[in-house]
């Protein structure tokens, strides 16, 4: 093993010893080259010291606050290398120590010296780092370059700010692409619980069902001026209203058109179940999953008993209170990211339904009413269909039928 002694650099300006501010390591830590170890401070200025070598910390030779004289012995690290070096001038100079156990022949001026013994194998001495200020390091480092490339200007050929700063405006040297840590690790979880449930049943979903998603744009600035008047006039037993129940209530209405929609199918057996009852899943996101409490019953519910019972439903899945009987028995499922909605989805059918409908995030955006645009609050609704029951065509239907009454919120509330 061998051993480097880095000693105190000249930091210029005439100073003949720095402060000791900052030590980055201790004894028995690891060194990489290049890794700053310690910050000496002088009247003007801050100066970071890189080790030049890899290896380990033998010995520190002073204490935070320590006034250190230049070329004074700061930091011994342990190397790999055979032979022992260190700093022995100011920093542009680097020369080899001879081992310990040698004891060097010193010759009398009127003396002839012996021939010199054949030149033994030495470690490579590292090129010497150059000062800078920490300021300058990050600069040099933001900006992509190599302080190596540069040749300081101040005092004891340190680099300055206007130094990196002329390097980067004439362009003339290539920049050192900033270093990526390459991220070798991994981990392995075990899918147990609500999450191998919701894995089996998206695999499920995929594989049995050929998926056919359809987008449409709709202009909810009249279900938004709506929404805002009766949050504003509820009662103080009604929740706030969310766009949710009013999409309920299309898809109670749009549904009633096309029975098929509302549907259940069993692959095995080849039976298409239509149901009468519109049993609407919501699926929410808990913490330990998603989950899709039910809200049944919506084609008996209005406005503000659907979302009572959403409300309700949500609350009980992220406590982890809800039955399994509130998680299952949907016949058509919502599924809403909410504020992060997004500009389009492509949702996963929960099987065995043959429909989902997905909400898009509310975006105000310019849109042409004949002789100019005027900003409009629109919504995207990604919906998919199960293509073996559903045709592309009754899929354009349905998703039509819901956006008029989106868009003309005041059918919503006409019955019949």
């Amino acid at each position: 093993m061998g051993e480097f002694v880095i000693k105190m650099p000249d930091v210029g300006e005439g100073v003949a010893e720095a402060e000791l501010v900052e030590w980055h390591v201790k004894a028995g830590d690891p060194v990489k080259e290049d890794m700053v170890i310690a910050a000496v401070m002088t009247d003007k200025a801050t100066v970071e010291i890189p080790s030049p070598v890899t290896g380990t910390v033998i010995w520190l030779g002073a204490e935070i606050g320590d006034k250190i004289a230049v070329k004074a012995p700061l930091v011994r690290i342990e190397t790999g290398g055979g032979e022992a070096i260190e700093r022995v001038e100011a920093p542009a100079a680097i020369t080899a120590k001879a081992p310990e156990s040698a004891t060097p022949a010193v010759q009398p001026k009127e003396t002839a010296a012996p021939p010199p013994p054949p030149p033994r194998p030495q470690a490579p001495v590292p090129a010497e780092k150059p000062l800078a200020s920490p300021s300058v390091r990050l600069l040099a480092r933001e900006s992509g370059v190599d302080l190596r490339q540069l040749k300081g200007s101040g005092p004891a050929g340190r680099i300055l700010r206007e130094d990196v700063e002329q390097f980067i405006a004439r362009g003339e040297l290539p920049f050192l692409q900033p270093a990526i840590a390459k991220k070798t690790s991994t981990e392995e979880v075990k899918l147990i619980g609500l999450r191998r449930r919701i894995a089996e049943k998206m695999s499920l979903s995929t594989t049995r069902i050929p998926h056919i998603t359809y987008v449409e744009e709709v202009d909810m600035t009249a279900l938004e001026e709506l929404r805002a008047t009766m949050n504003r006039d509820r009662k103080p037993e009604q929740p706030k209203l969310t766009v949710l129940p009013f999409l309920m209530r299309a898809i109670v209405k749009a549904v009633a058109d096309q029975p098929s929609v509302n549907a259940t199918f069993d692959d095995d057996k080849g039976i298409l179940t239509r149901h009468g009852a519109v049993h609407i899943g919501i699926a929410a996101q808990t913490p330990a999953g998603l989950v899709v409490p039910v809200v049944k019953n919506a084609e008996a519910r209005g406005i503000w008993d659907c979302a009572i019972e959403m409300g309700r439903l949500a609350e009980a899945a992220r406590a982890g209170t809800a039955t399994r009987d509130e998680l299952s028995g949907s016949t058509i499922t919502i599924s809403s990211l909410g504020a992060l909605g997004g500009i389009v989805s492509t949702p996963v059918i929960n099987h065995p339904e043959v429909a989902i409908i997905g909400v898009n995030k509310i975006a105000v955006r310019p849109a042409w009413d004949g002789t100019q645009f005027v900003p409009r609050k629109m919504m995207n609704l990604s919906s998919s269909f199960d293509h073996r029951i559903i045709d592309g065509w009754d899929a354009a239907t349905f998703v039509q039928r819901v956006r008029v009454l989106l868009e003309t919120p005041a059918l919503i509330f006409i019955e019949g």
